[in-house]
């Protein structure tokens, strides 16, 4: 009986304790609120920057991917960068990315196109997809025309009014190969600029391939003045044996 008396006591205890238990108050649920928010508005830069750097390494890997299907062409072509004379039907010119992807594309794993860039898309790109059939990368006139049909063009308008014939250039006829731009995003595609006018302005930043094969991200202020006045790896002062850029 004592037994009996003990374990009721313990559960009448037990339910008027669970009776007196109270629930958050509106304003601690508030204050609970209020810190989650910070929180997140804290948190949610560092996320979006992370993100942001995400894809300007994709990027970089794309070019990386580009560089090697640029060599193995070279290799197997007498050591000659891709050429021909412009315009390329329907209207392109070589060093639009429409012009070039053709000669890299067996080297790439696949037929290329809008719906297939590959590697020739950069994520962050917002303009090329709907412009420019997905291809996201220039490749410098400079690699199918003389020193001198470069040095002859003075204006940006020559890059795709301006018609010289193609003539190949080789391997070994780059005079700077870590300071000459072979390849590049033509959109400052990871730092807005106002209209990206691509090469023929001093905004913006962007992922440039190399001839020797690296990859540097560099703003449009740090390359050198090309022969058109811009920073324009087509027209680069003394073509394939000038210098784009130089630490």
């Amino acid at each position: 009986m004592f037994r009996y008396k003990l374990n009721k006591s313990r559960y009448l205890f037990a339910v008027a304790s669970r009776n007196h238990l109270r629930g958050f108050s509106l304003v601690e649920l508030l204050v609970v609120i209020a810190i989650i928010s910070l929180l997140i508005a804290i948190l949610m830069p560092a996320l979006s920057k992370t993100k942001s750097i995400a894809m300007r390494l994709k990027c970089v890997h794309n070019l990386k991917q580009i560089n090697i299907a640029m060599q193995l062409y070279v290799d197997g072509n007498d050591n000659t960068y891709p050429c021909t004379n412009d315009p390329l039907p329907p209207g392109y010119w070589l060093w639009m990315g429409r012009g070039w992807r053709g000669f890299v594309e067996p080297y790439l794993g696949g037929n290329i196109d809008a719906n297939n860039p590959s590697v020739l898309y950069c994520p962050r790109d917002r303009i090329s997809k709907e412009q420019y059939d997905s291809t996201s990368y220039a490749y410098s006139m400079a690699f199918y025309h003389t020193p001198q049909q470069i040095d002859d063009m003075n204006d940006y308008s020559d890059t795709w009014s301006n018609a010289q014939p193609g003539v190949p250039q080789r391997g070994f006829s780059v005079a700077h190969p870590s300071a000459k731009i072979l390849i590049g995003e033509w959109n400052s595609n990871h730092l807005p600029a106002e209209g990206n006018p691509g090469w023929w302005s001093w905004l913006g930043r962007r992922n440039y391939l190399f001839a020797d094969g690296h990859v540097i991200y560099l703003k449009a202020k740090e390359i050198r003045q090309a022969n058109d006045g811009w920073p324009d790896a087509n027209l680069t002062l003394h073509g394939i044996k000038g210098i784009d850029y130089q630490p």
